[in-house]
């Protein structure tokens, strides 16, 4: 065990200077330090009693760059608050230790662990996210870049009207040319930031659609910088950003930092992007103390700006590092392991590693399930945890886990049939969003032309209308609408709602309204469209609705609207599939209208019983872990996602994902997989088992083999 005399001789000095923090001189000076209060270094931690072998190499090494690849339920957290102590203890003191984390909460969590392993005071050292470090440090050095102390630090929605304000300023209509709306221009600029990618080769990989448009993107985030300045402000992405680019042009403040903080931790390394490396790297370019801690097989946020390279070219940036695996598990049985490390096995980068048990084996495989269709998995899922409910399995322990939110469809209706109650921890459900319920709208007024709620939304769908022209829009419409019944006598009243006399057209009647002259081009493509979608007022089946909307008028809209954009259309064109079931557009509706009752219902039963089953994409259950776990719609092109389908590291991606899926179960996992789904033009399409499935030996796995009775 090494001594603080140790740590602070591989430093090269004999305690750091507390009394010069805050000074720099450029002539010679001399060194004088205040020692601080002396403390116990008799060691009061059993450590090797406390961790495992591989958890107290870690804990224990000597200082310089130390990469920690901690597997699946390893006790990665209790290595991180061990190390914190085993500093503390060794004399470090804890003003200069630096720990940063994903949220503040894991960093309180690992100081009061820290703070009840240890008698000693460690409330100096710094902890917390790198936002708020980044925040912390701005508040007292942001002069430097011309902000004062007190600058605002914008939430998303003030950042979306302030860029809103400059587009406007640019003389730019953003109904006239399609420009993306300010939440998107946001996220755009967040990914810019974070990525550090120039904004031409962001937008041709994430946003080609908007190619046409560079010069004046880069025009509004010229302006929206200076906008910033001007009124003392910084977004979220600033507080990384401006932090960075002080260090660089800085030296003295740079200089500041990276002496006080002598050891640097770094929790779930994996997911940092370009940005959070180059700022670690640089406060520990002088002293080289760096721990970083995480698991590269876990690595699966490259979406949002994560940057896998950062932990798998860890050894290359710092050649002398050393390199710790911790591989014992805590968390599942057996065989949910060797499942686990049979997926992970065919990805080319990574850091090779085998999780290994500490729990007894139960003798139960995971199951392998085949089903029809996906109708059929739905039933399969609801009835086998209905079971395992009869057996006292707590259904908040039970997890669904899907790549994508659509995937759960099905299963939402099943379960509200069956009444489980179930909670989305994957966003709200289906067909609560915003845009499932903006396509819908369209098919809701076309069956009733009196429907006020989805008149108004459809037609604010439209540019230039707001909630003042929509309403005036509607008294015309209501107006007509009567004047129309009237002429006809009660034939209006005597037919079902939507079914209108031969010949009558939503389309002619919408042309024959004023409006705005900004909203006359797409008007006029509204009328066509809904004449498309109810020929003569008789509306065609929903899926051939669904589809004509999305194409003629909804996919524009979603692209300026939504940064989110393919995933939006995913769930649009599975909204199709789904409603190929269906004829009859009443019947279709009174389904929707049914689950969504039926979901409140769940909710109310949810909030009083506090028993609800998790449905959740597999991104937003990383970190969770549950006693049972479906892991459904596992076919190629689902996942792994088709868009994964045209290069290795996306592919990579996909199946360290599927690896994340399998090792949130504790006790029991099923692989589930329709044989035939229903499309959205194609009628039934044939799948494929996904490929990952096809990567785990025959032997691991039971096949179930699923009958009707």
């Amino acid at each position: 065990m090494i001594r603080a005399t140790d740590l602070r001789d591989r430093l090269g000095c004999s305690s750091f200077p507390q009394s010069l923090i805050s000074s720099s001189q450029s002539h010679m000076s001399r060194q004088y330090t205040l020692q601080r209060t002396p403390v116990s270094t008799s060691i009061h931690l059993d450590y090797a009693a406390e961790l495992n072998e591989q958890q107290l190499a870690a804990v224990t090494a000597l200082p310089g760059p130390l990469l920690v690849i901690a597997g699946a339920g390893s006790g990665k957290t209790r290595t991180l608050t061990y190390r914190v102590a085993y500093l503390l203890e060794n004399g470090i003191d804890p003003r200069n230790v630096l720990l940063l984390t994903f949220t503040n909460k894991a960093a309180r969590e690992m100081l009061n662990r820290v703070a009840n392993l240890l008698p000693v005071d460690a409330s100096g050292l710094w902890g917390g996210t790198f936002h708020s470090v980044g925040n912390r440090i701005l508040r007292r050095h942001g002069t430097a870049l011309g902000y004062s102390s007190g600058f605002s630090i914008m939430d998303r929605e003030d950042q979306k009207d302030l860029i809103n304000t400059v587009v406007a300023s640019a003389g730019i209509d953003p109904k006239e040319i399609r420009f993306p709306k300010g939440d998107v221009l946001a996220e755009i600029f967040s990914f810019v930031v974070n990525t550090e990618m120039p904004l031409e080769a962001l937008l041709a990989e994430k946003f080609p659609y908007f190619l046409p448009l560079l010069d004046k993107i880069q025009d509004v985030r010229d302006r929206y910088e200076k906008k910033k300045k001007a009124t003392n402000s910084m977004d979220f992405d600033d507080l990384l950003q401006k932090t960075l680019l002080m260090f660089q042009q800085h030296e003295r403040i740079a200089e500041i930092y990276r002496r006080q903080f002598q050891f640097i931790l770094v929790d779930e390394y994996q997911d940092t992007n370009k940005i959070q490396a180059d700022l670690v790297d640089l406060l520990a370019r002088d002293h080289r103390n760096l721990m970083v801690v995480g698991d590269d097989a876990q690595s699966i946020y490259s979406w949002r700006g994560a940057n896998f390279q950062n932990i798998v070219e860890f050894p290359k940036r710092y050649p002398d590092a050393q390199v710790f695996k911790i591989e014992m598990n805590y968390r599942s049985v057996p065989e949910i392991l060797e499942v686990a490390n049979a997926a992970i096995a065919a990805n080319v980068q990574q850091f090779r590693k085998h999780l290994s048990a500490t729990r007894e084996s139960k003798t139960v495989k995971p199951a392998l399930v085949a089903l029809n269709n996906s109708a059929e998995q739905a039933q399969f899922v609801a009835q086998r945890i209905l079971e395992l409910r009869d057996e006292n399995i707590d259904p908040n322990d039970i997890a669904v886990l899907y790549r994508a939110h659509y995937h759960a469809l099905e299963l939402q209706l099943e379960l509200s049939r069956r009444g489980i109650p179930y909670q989305i921890t994957s966003g709200i459900r289906f067909f609560e969003q915003a845009h499932i319920k903006d396509v819908i709208s369209f098919i809701r007024f076309v069956a009733n032309p009196r429907d006020e709620v989805a008149f108004n939304r459809m037609v604010k769908l439209l540019p230039g209308i707001g909630n003042r022209t929509a309403e005036n829009l509607w008294q015309a419409w209501e107006s007509g609408v009567v004047a129309a019944g009237a002429d006809r006598g009660s034939e209006m009243t005597a037919v079902p709602a939507g079914v209108n006399a031969p010949g009558y057209s939503f389309g002619d009647r919408l042309l024959a309204m004023n409006v705005p002259a900004k909203s006359k081009k797409m008007w006029t493509q509204l009328a066509h469209t809904l004449n498309e979608i109810a020929p003569g007022g008789e509306p065609n089946p929903p899926s051939e609705m669904i589809t004509s909307i999305v194409e003629a008028i909804y996919d524009d809209y979603a692209k300026v609207n939504f940064a989110n954009y393919q995933l939006r259309r995913e769930d649009l064109d599975q909204l199709a599939a789904f409603a190929r079931q269906f004829r009859d557009v009443n019947e279709f509706l009174s389904q929707l209208a049914l689950i969504s009752n039926v979901d409140a219902e769940a909710a109310a039963v949810q909030t009083n019983e506090k028993e609800a089953v998790n449905l959740s994409s597999v991104h937003q259950a990383k970190g969770l872990e549950f006693h049972t776990v479906f892991v459904i719609w596992l076919t190629d092109g689902m996942f792994p996602s088709s868009r994964s389908l045209d290069t290795r590291d996306a592919l990579e991606e996909e199946r360290r994902l599927f690896y994340v899926a399998i090792t949130r179960a504790r006790d029991e996992l099923y692989l589930t997989y329709p044989h035939m789904r229903l499309s959205g033009g194609y009628g039934d399409v044939f799948q494929r088992p996904s490929r990952f499935l096809q990567e785990i030996p025959n032997d691991l796995l039971e096949d179930w083999q699923v009958k009707r009775s």
